[in-house]
């Protein structure tokens, strides 16, 4: 019988209390809610939230969480007879031409994720909202289920819901320690109380970077005040309104001045991201005594700043011209919280156990994000990917004091911008550079940034090869949108690869060591391969979650008996392979295991295309061959003198290998490769490339192309699943019974048009029906043709015709055979000559 811990949850926000609920209703009955504020008005930002909901995103989670959060809220009846959310819709506004494109993707969006909405002209914006200038208006995005949140009313009858079913809650209660023994908590301190805990929970909102500091978790995220104002009474609205807070009109963003507007009552209420950000220190925030509290007295609310709101007065004035009637009746300043890439954050602590957080959580997602939350607490496995809000998946150097900072606050600023799959952020950045940079900066290259990587994405120095481009190779030009954060010269960089070498650098991929006498067990218990092969043993498999869904893919070689290096998606497949790691030190201390992330003290070159072994055999007396180092396999060997890990493997289906060396002798790797490939026609070649390339060999992207969502065979990875292992692992059980129930699959398009280059998020048509939505896109150079992933019905075939819809336009397309290149593998293995480097 399983026993159900003593769990402590901070915060009774909408957070904390929609948390509470989903853990009552999944049986837990063992739950304290502390709270430093009173019940009725906690002063967090819950209080002061304005209650909009809009649940369109690019994110297939986010609105998921929005959805479901509408569905619960809205069944939270309060004394009115009404529930806790007002479906009156929701309307983004376009003045100028890029918006209205913008609302086309948008609404591209919805039709992927399920959400009903549509863009609309001047005069069906007119009349939906009639306060506005429709002279002003190109068109509009209206959503019809969305509305407004009413979040304290909601909390408060979650808090009634829960406390009836054994929540007991605490409020005027501050948390001034977390207790800690063995790596586990223990309790948490409130003055001179003590609430005894095996699982606890920081839904503080902007107050968790403290809760955290206790048990030493960095909750990356900055306090931010975002301006909120109402006016005085508009004559309009005084007859439609009895109540105070009344709303029929449909919520409103002005998205252009980053602006948004929603009734109360006859009074309009305005929110500008339109400011300068407004960073708030914790450290220096003035402490209020629970009996201070109001409504319009709390700790998230700051005074308003008048000066920063000048031009956003006008603007409304200018928008929505009976405003030009009324005064500015009250303003505030209240505090939001931002994260670095502007997601929530969620999940465990890697520093100590029992420890999680549902943080930077805005209501819109606040029960999807409870929901998912308490899935994870109660059987380990959330049924919507997280990929996208784990705590822990911020690289070190994104969880310093100024990162945090400096990206949560140009977060803000973009929030309501019109932000490109590629836009990179402004600020920091030449953080992380691989030991290539300064030959990468000669070569001109044109960076882009991830996880604080510099990653070259083309080389201007290839530009005067374009001359040489066959015309077959060449692609046409793209649309403006699609044009942003691409080159014509990653069809040189794939031409090359293809035809001649090219030199990749790898190095932002992250490795990890993992040594020991437990190495070997721990990786075959976790892992769906063959992980005890001889050492030299480089193999592709999957790690799962206890359900059966994928929860990364990741690249094992057997260095030596005891040590094996591991390539890995993210920080959170570091932080599992490590708790794994200590749970079985613990338990079998000879069977103990370290995980060491090695990725900033070595560099990868990926070295690749028909002429590779050309270039290797001038700088090397080690052999080489397809017999000396066969396919998925690893050896030591001396390049130029320098020593490296070589690992026959290509992500772009070419001859090559992945070259390691520790950073120090990195530079040196690249000058010897460079000199040696010169004569072959070497080029630098970058991510735009690689990205084509690997989608014409039809190889994954997890995160992308595959979440935790679904299982291995719908994914098109049912290869990884070694059926001959007889050891069991991680999510074996579950794996038979979901792939049985799978009705989907991951399937391969290309664009009939020749020409457009879609870009991920966009949905895909059956007979007018959305059906599914498109993960990857590129164009495809060598086969001469733009390609698509997509998540479509299994009951497609290879050839059946769809559409997928490209910014309001249906673009058709075909399902196609996979790969598009090299079916038969020659070209990876080393057997298909130089000559036959031409299109599948």
């Amino acid at each position: 019988m399983t026993t159900i811990p003593k769990t402590v949850i901070i915060g009774a926000g909408i957070v904390g209390a929609n948390l509470a609920d989903e853990l009552v209703a999944r049986g837990w009955d063992d739950i304290t809610v502390l709270e430093q504020g009173p019940l009725d008005i906690p002063g967090g930002s819950t209080s002061h939230a304005p209650g909009l909901v809009y649940s369109t995103t690019g994110s297939k989670t986010m609105t998921t969480f929005a959805t479901y959060t509408i569905e619960k809220l809205s069944s939270l009846v309060g004394p009115d007879g009404r529930g806790s959310f007002r479906p009156i819709g929701g309307l983004e506004l376009a003045t100028t031409p890029e918006r209205l494109a913008e609302l086309e993707r948008r609404a591209g969006w919805a039709a992927s994720w399920g959400v009903e909405a549509r863009v609309v002209d001047t005069a069906e914006a007119k009349r939906l909202h009639p306060l506005i200038d429709e002279s002003l208006v190109l068109g509009g995005y209206h959503t019809p289920g969305d509305g407004l949140a009413l979040a304290a009313q909601g909390t408060q009858l979650l808090i009634d819901r829960t406390r009836a079913a054994g929540v007991v809650y605490r409020d005027r209660t501050v948390v001034t320690d977390i207790e800690q023994h063995g790596g586990r908590v223990r309790a948490v301190i409130a003055g001179d109380e003590r609430f005894e805990a095996d699982v606890i929970v920081c839904c503080a909102g902007f107050w968790g970077p403290n809760i955290g500091a206790m048990v030493g978790t960095v909750v990356p995220l900055l306090p931010i005040a975002h301006q909120y104002v109402t006016t005085t009474a508009l004559p309009s609205l005084r007859a439609q309104h009895p109540e105070p807070n009344g709303a029929s009109l449909p919520i409103l963003r002005h998205q252009d001045r980053d602006l948004y507007y929603r009734e109360h009552g006859d009074r309009i209420g305005i929110g500008s991201y339109a400011h300068r950000p407004l960073p708030v220190d914790l450290a220096t925030m003035r402490p209020f005594a629970p009996e201070e509290i109001t409504h319009e007295h709390m700790p998230s609310s700051l005074p308003f700043t008048p000066e920063d709101f000048v031009a956003e007065w006008e603007e409304t004035r200018r928008l929505l011209p009976e405003t030009r009637e009324t005064e500015i009746a009250r303003g505030f300043n209240g505090i939001f919280s931002f994260t670095p890439d502007g997601g929530p954050l969620v999940g465990r602590s890697s520093a100590i156990e029992g420890f999680h957080v549902a943080e930077a959580v805005w209501v819109t997602h606040s029960a999807g994000v409870a929901r998912a939350l308490a899935e994870v607490l109660t059987t380990g496995v959330s049924s919507v990917d997280l990929g996208s809000c784990e705590l822990g998946r911020f690289e070190e150097v994104q969880t310093t004091p100024q990162y945090i900072s400096t990206t949560s606050q140009q977060n803000f600023v973009e929030v309501y911008d019109i932000l490109h799959p590629l836009q990179p952020r402004l600020a920091p950045r030449e953080l992380r550079t691989s030991p290539f940079y300064d030959r990468h900066v000669e070569l001109g290259a044109v960076f882009l940034e991830g996880t604080g990587w510099e990653r070259p994405h083309w080389f201007e120095a290839n530009a005067s090869l374009l001359a040489e481009l066959p015309e077959e190779w060449t692609p046409p030009a793209r649309t403006p949108w699609a044009a942003q954060f691409s080159s014509p010269i990653a069809a040189v960089e794939a031409w090359k690869t293809r035809t001649a070498v090219a030199m990749y650098d790898m190095t932002p991929l992250k490795r990890l060591e993992v040594s020991g006498p437990g190495a070997g067990p721990l990786l075959q218990r976790l892992t769906t391969g063959q992980m005890l092969r001889a050492p030299g043993a480089v193999t592709y498999t999957l790690l799962l979650d206890t359900a059966g869904g994928v929860r990364s893919d990741i690249t094992v070689a057997r260095l030596e008996t005891e040590r094996y290096q591991v390539g890995v998606n993210s920080n959170v497949d570091l932080q599992y392979l490590t708790r794994e790691a200590r749970e079985q030190s613990a338990a079998d201390p000879s069977a103990w295991v370290q995980v060491r992330d090695i990725t900033g003290g070595t560099c990868c070159i990926g070295l690749w295309g028909p002429l590779a072994r050309d270039v290797v055999e001038k700088i090397t007396g080690d052999d080489l061959s397809n017999e000396g180092l066969k396919y998925f396999r690893t050896k030591r060997v001396s390049l130029g003198g320098v020593p490296v890990t070589a690992m026959r493997l290509s992500y772009v289906g070419e001859l090559g290998w992945e070259l390691y060396a520790s950073a120090e002798v990195g530079r040196k790797l690249w000058d010897v490769l460079w000199e040696a490939g010169r004569e072959f026609g070497i080029v630098a070649a970058g991510r735009a490339a690689f990205q084509a390339l690997r989608l014409e060999k039809g190889y994954r992207s997890w995160g992308a192309d595959v979440t935790s969502e679904h299982e291995p065979n719908e994914a098109g990875l049912g290869f990884a699943v070694k059926a001959a292992k007889t050891d069991d692992f991680v999510g074996r059980d579950a794996l038979e019974a979901r792939a049985a129930a799978s009705t989907r699959r991951l399937s391969c398009l290309t664009i009939d048009d020749g020409r457009t280059v879609v870009l991920g998020g966009e949905p895909v048509f059956i007979d007018d029906v959305p059906v599914g939505y498109v993960t990857s896109a590129a164009y495809g150079y060598t086969i001469g043709r733009p390609i698509a992933y997509a998540w479509l019905p299994a009951s497609t075939a290879v050839g059946d015709r769809v559409h997928i819809e490209y910014f309001g336009v249906r673009v058709p397309a075909t399902i196609t055979a996979e790969p598009l290149y090299d079916p038969e593998m020659t070209r990876l293995r080393g057997t298909a000559p130089a000559a036959a480097a031409q299109p599948a």
